[in-house]
């Protein structure tokens, strides 16, 4: 299961990967697919915890409307050249549609965990305790800064 390890709950966009043996920039335009291997749509971007640096989040265009559905990185799998999602379709379409080129803020990575009925335990709510560096957007993966 995925667990929220920052305290800060910010997470940053970047522009493309899951398992932490790949760069997230390589996901940026592959296909994703659900549970039952239906295409849902092209991931956009890869979000990054600010705290550790690893991907935890991608948001996959999905329709013609061009909405953005977030999907957990863990326990998604890298097959072949799709990421595959071990949700049912409906349910990922029907995510939370925060937008995407941003930081996703606590009280709405919280709404990702319950969507997907993640794991949320954390040595301290990133909610209600917030931590230093809330404001700083971090680096972003690649950065030699």
């Amino acid at each position: 299961m995925c667990r929220l390890v920052v305290v800060t709950g910010q997470l940053r966009p970047i522009g493309g990967a899951v398992q932490t043996d790949i760069d997230p920039r390589s996901l940026i335009g592959r296909k994703a697919f659900d549970r039952n291997g239906a295409k849902i749509g092209t991931i956009d971007e890869v979000y990054l915890d600010d705290a550790t640096g690893e991907p935890e989040w991608a948001a996959v265009r999905t329709g013609l409307f061009s909405r953005d559905a977030f999907v957990p990185l863990e326990p998604s799998k890298m097959v072949g050249e799709g990421l595959h999602i071990p949700y049912d379709r409906k349910l990922i379409k029907d995510a939370p549609d925060f937008g995407v080129g941003r930081h996703l803020s606590p009280e709405q990575e919280l709404q990702l965990y319950h969507h997907y009925r993640l794991d949320i335990s954390s040595p301290t709510d990133p909610v209600s305790s917030p931590g230093p560096g809330d404001s700083d957007f971090g680096k972003i993966a690649g950065s030699d800064d």
